[in-house]
């Protein structure tokens, strides 16, 4: 379906830009990797536009009891698994594309019970897979400073020492258990916010979520899984929601297409002896006006997709090379 024009509308559940994801790589043809599947957006996007089959992953166990109602549909041609995305290699080592959406779905924002929204009422939770320390453990166990610090770092939250004192002086009276309760500490703890401005827990919600579910490491590691396990002209796309994912997956690409200035200005250039990928795009894609008036979600995203030149790794990146927020002795810095 080589001159395919998929419009987002065509599906049940819309994928944050998904028409320019498969107009960029069509012809589309073989075997992908979803290493985000959610509700099963790109993973059907990817079939309906020709792909052989599709390997699905996901962290969260719940999101693959809706697609009971679908995946029949497609027969052999789909494989789901419970999986961290970071894991993908074991499920292929040629793939001709890979697709990771990072961030959270509507579907976990929306139910309360996940623990993710600052404005409705749940059990302050914010685990992808329902194991390990939750955002309550974080709130209610950790120092000060590293409460600070995770705020700060994964947050880009400028009153990072503020809220976290305010955290530290309730926690003390009451510990925190609801997504309402620790979204009211903070809220009256920053000064009222002006019109037309986020809701003052957006940021810090932001950083116990990722650090809950340790996403940057996460990614990092994905990004390498990825390299290794797509063919040579294999296509990696990838899709985030903030500035330090954004940056994270840039640098990663830029050092691996050739050559890239350093994140630090002071720095040596850094190059990379032998190009690994090939940047299809330049500036990263944003959503079309119309994808904005049908999904609110994208307005955020940003997409950047690059085709493997080589069938060998690069050579080791540290996380400090990508930008990636590292908190000393886990969350302190």
């Amino acid at each position: 379906m080589s001159d395919m024009q998929l419009s987002v509308s065509d599906l049940p559940h819309t994928p944050v830009l998904i028409e320019p994801i498969i107009n960029l790589i069509s012809p589309v043809s073989g075997s992908w990797l979803d290493g985000t599947f959610g509700a099963g957006g790109y993973t059907r996007a990817l079939l309906e536009a020709g792909a052989d089959n599709v390997i699905s992953i996901d962290r969260d166990p719940h999101v693959f009891d809706l697609a009971k109602e679908w995946i029949g549909n497609y027969a052999n041609r789909i494989q789901l698994h419970n999986d961290k995305f970071s894991n993908l290699g074991k499920y292929g080592s040629s793939f001709d594309g890979i697709v990771l959406d990072l961030g959270l779905s509507s579907m976990q924002i929306d139910e309360p019970s996940r623990g993710f929204s600052f404005i409705k009422d749940g059990p302050l939770d914010m685990r992808m897979s329902g194991s390990g320390p939750s955002a309550a453990d974080l709130v209610n166990n950790l120092a000060q400073s590293e409460i600070a610090n995770i705020l700060y770092f994964f947050g880009e939250e400028r009153s990072s020492r503020r809220i976290a004192n305010a955290i530290v002086k309730r926690r003390t009276e009451k510990p925190f258990t609801s997504t309402l309760d620790l979204s009211n500490v903070i809220e009256n703890c920053l000064p009222r916010k002006k019109p037309g401005t986020s809701h003052p827990a957006t940021r810090s919600f932001q950083a116990l979520r990722i650090a809950t579910n340790d996403e940057f490491t996460e990614l990092y590691k994905a990004l390498f899984a990825a390299e290794k396990a797509l063919r040579c002209g294999g296509i990696l796309a990838v899709v985030t929601f903030h500035s330090l994912e954004d940056r994270i997956v840039k640098r990663f690409l830029q050092l691996r297409s050739g050559s890239a200035g350093n994140s630090n200005r002071y720095a040596p250039e850094l190059k990379s002896e032998e190009k690994h990928f090939e940047i299809l795009n330049r500036k990263a894609i944003v959503a079309p006006d119309p994808e904005l008036l049908q999904n609110p979600r994208s307005r955020s995203a940003k997409l950047r997709i690059a085709k493997r030149l080589s069938s060998e790794p690069g050579p080791n990146l540290l996380p400090s090379q990508l930008g990636v927020p590292l908190l000393e002795g886990k969350y302190n810095a």
